[in-house]
């Protein structure tokens, strides 16, 4: 891990704790909402789960949470991100937040769901934990 990946990280971990934990909230209420402990429609993990995260606010408040990681890992950004791509995109296995930097592009992904392929696609839940729940990459 590069000197900004774990400064970024280390950001997310402790100032952006609250922001996080919401996050994974969000992500049980999405998880509670199948018939199992995996769904294998990928629009019962998205659609939820944007709709969640819309709805908590949690939306609105990821590009302020990119701009500070950005900023812990020693850059600035050129733009002020907005909650929708390039920015802010929600997947099937949770939110990922990207800046384009000098150096490369900073891409922070939160890490909710897991996706099992087999025969059949499958979606679970994934890390309920703080520090696993969390990727941080320079690419």
């Amino acid at each position: 891990m590069t000197e900004p990946e774990r400064a970024a990280r280390e950001y997310l971990r402790f100032e952006g704790e609250e922001t996080i934990l919401a996050t994974l909230r969000c992500a049980d209420r999405v998880a509670e909402g199948w018939d199992d402990d995996s769904t294998t429609d990928r629009n019962a993990v998205v659609e939820p789960l944007l709709r969640e995260l819309r709805e908590t606010g949690l939306m609105t408040r990821f590009p302020d949470l990119l701009s500070e990681a950005v900023a812990a890992a020693g850059f600035s950004l050129q733009a002020r991100p907005v909650p929708a791509p390039p920015y802010v995109a929600v997947t099937s296995r949770g939110p990922v937040l990207r800046a384009t930097l000098p150096v490369g592009r900073l891409v922070v992904s939160f890490r909710l769901f897991d996706v099992i392929r087999a025969e059949e696609t499958r979606y679970v839940r994934g890390s309920n934990d703080l520090r696993s729940a969390i990727s941080v990459e320079l690419k």
